[in-house]
């Protein structure tokens, strides 16, 4: 069993924090994903088109973002969350990245929310998975650098097992270890939002639009949610 938990720090800094959890074993990245890529060319059309905009730095979801990385000592224009970047680069180049099915999968969700949303795979982590903050000796090797070593800033939030971390400045960016790909056939996913009560109703909404898009192409998907009340969820390897 692996957990996944919020540290005690960590709730008491954001006690609205709301993390949806979804899993999927035996994952199938090399077969067609239909919906997935119905659901990037909908956002495509519907950004072309005038009828939607992602959300930006205006926004509420993505304010108390950029508000929670000043917290911990990040400028979120220089390192932005997740969303930040994406929804940017979605709105400059009117379209979303094509990486491979499970990782455009939670792009599509993550964008279409305006939610943070990230992925490890399970087979390449070690031990649980805290959400804490950083002391300082942590390494981190950026996605698509693998011979890159960074070491987070005391206090700043990162996801991280026993042999190190995962993402950086909570949700900017993955680790190159546990990166998702076509074969990686045991995923743990997550979305975000710091505000339940205001956007707890949205989180539950992309989990469900996540685990439908998994769904057709996977032996099992599960779905946990994790609050400063219930900061931990166990699932299997």
């Amino acid at each position: 069993m692996t957990a996944l938990r919020i540290a005690p720090a960590v709730a008491d800094a954001f006690p609205a924090t709301l993390i949806a959890l979804v899993t999927a074993t035996g994952l199938r990245g090399r077969e067609p994903w239909p919906e997935t890529t119905v659901a990037l060319e909908d956002l495509e059309q519907q950004l072309a088109d005038g009828t939607w905009q992602p959300a930006d730095e205006t926004d509420p979801r993505i304010e108390a973002w950029h508000t929670a990385y000043r917290s911990f000592g990040t400028n979120p224009r220089r390192i932005r969350p997740s969303v930040d970047a994406l929804g940017r680069r979605f709105a400059k180049k009117g379209t979303l990245p094509r990486i491979n099915p499970a990782v455009d999968s939670y792009n599509a969700v993550s964008v279409r929310n305006g939610l943070p949303a990230g992925a490890f795979d399970l087979d390449h982590v070690t031990g649980d998975v805290d959400i804490r903050h950083a002391d300082g000796s942590e390494e981190f090797t950026p996605l698509g650098e693998p011979d890159t070593t960074e070491n987070p800033k005391p206090g700043e939030i990162i996801y991280a097992d026993t042999t190190g971390v995962l993402t950086r400045h909570w949700n900017h960016r993955d680790a190159h270890r546990t990166r998702v790909t076509e074969d990686s056939t045991h995923v743990a996913f997550v979305l975000e939002t710091l505000h339940a009560t205001r956007d707890g109703h949205r989180l539950k909404t992309a989990a469900d639009e996540l685990q439908g898009l998994l769904v057709p192409h996977a032996e099992k998907t599960t779905v946990h949610f994790l609050s400063p009340a219930h900061p931990h969820a166990t699932f299997k390897r």
